[in-house]
């Protein structure tokens, strides 16, 4: 239960972003968000689990790693390309067709992407309750969608953009499970990716206009969308990862699209109809049907699938 509880905390985490954005000084862009949150998320993440991996071998003997062969390096750099083309497409569908639509259509798709892709490369048939409260939860996010955007239509590259989030996170949450099946610590699957992620940031920097963060908004944003919403909602993300399926924590994250609803509502004064309010309830119940269904712990055997 541990596991579910530490991803769900990260959802709520990463519920936080697009309001954040929204909250924060005129003049911004999301590629211009996007780099600055993994310049200082991605570094702090890196960081915190170099200085959390010297202490755990320092208190206790350090068990055989694998071998960082052409594979496992493969994953950990396609992790940070991920978490870094995730973040202009994020934030280009909620500055576009706003928070709640855009946050529901990218980690709605999520769960359904990260299912499919890790039953092609496991070759095992996702389980009934997985089907079932994914059905359920989808099925929220749909009536959050369709009502969140009934004012107006939506934004055709503010789509391209939430789904291709939505394909960038299912590709990390699959990508980090098999790393972690591998026998890599979570410290290093995480760290890995914040760090290659940041390192990307950096060589962005110079062509990115970020001289909002001199605005005490912008600064107070991008601390928040970098320490809040990557370093500790990742470091939560990936250990709790390390007990569940992929499948399982992507549908676990469809807390944030929840989050981002109920901020848009008491934060920035929307106000949600009546199929999106029966959305949220129906999307509610389908996480605590999964979360009932993944109090035992992942069993620990490997993908049958490898390279």
């Amino acid at each position: 239960m541990r596991f579910v509880i530490a991803v769900v905390a990260a959802a709520l985490l990463f519920g936080t972003t697009g309001t954040s954005q929204a909250l924060g000084p005129e003049g911004t862009t999301p590629f211009a968000v996007g780099v600055m949150r993994l310049l200082i998320g991605g570094t702090a993440l890196a960081l915190l689990t170099a200085g959390a991996a010297w202490l755990r071998r320092r208190r206790a003997p350090v068990p055989a790693r694998p071998r960082p062969t052409a594979v496992p390096l493969g994953l950990m750099a396609l992790t940070a390309v991920c978490l870094f083309v995730y973040q202009p497409l994020f934030f280009l569908g909620t500055s576009t067709n706003g928070v709640a639509v855009s946050t529901v259509i990218a980690l709605g798709s999520a769960p359904v992407l990260a299912g499919l892709l890790e039953w092609a490369l496991t070759r095992t048939r996702p389980g009934a309750l997985w089907l079932g409260a994914t059905a359920l939860s989808t099925t929220g996010v749909a009536l959050l969608g369709f009502g969140g955007g009934a004012g107006g239509s939506a934004d055709p590259a503010g789509l391209v953009g939430s789904f291709g989030a939505g394909a960038s996170f299912a590709v990390i949450a699959v990508a980090q499970r098999r790393l972690l099946d591998a026998g890599w610590h979570p410290f290093t699957v995480v760290g890995a990716m914040g760090g290659g992620a940041a390192a990307i940031a950096l060589v962005a920097l110079p062509f990115t206009d970020v001289s909002w963060m001199a605005d005490p908004r912008g600064l107070v944003m991008g601390l928040w969308l970098g320490l809040a919403t990557i370093t500790v909602a990742y470091a939560l993300f990936t250990w709790g990862l390390g007990g569940l399926k992929a499948a399982t924590a992507a549908t676990l994250t469809l807390g944030e699209p929840l989050t981002a609803s109920v901020l848009g509502l008491a934060v920035l004064g929307e106000h949600l109809a009546l199929l999106p309010t029966i959305g949220l309830v129906v999307l509610g119940a389908g996480l605590i049907l999964l979360a009932w269904g993944s109090r035992t712990r992942r069993a620990p055997e490997p993908f049958a699938v490898e390279g």
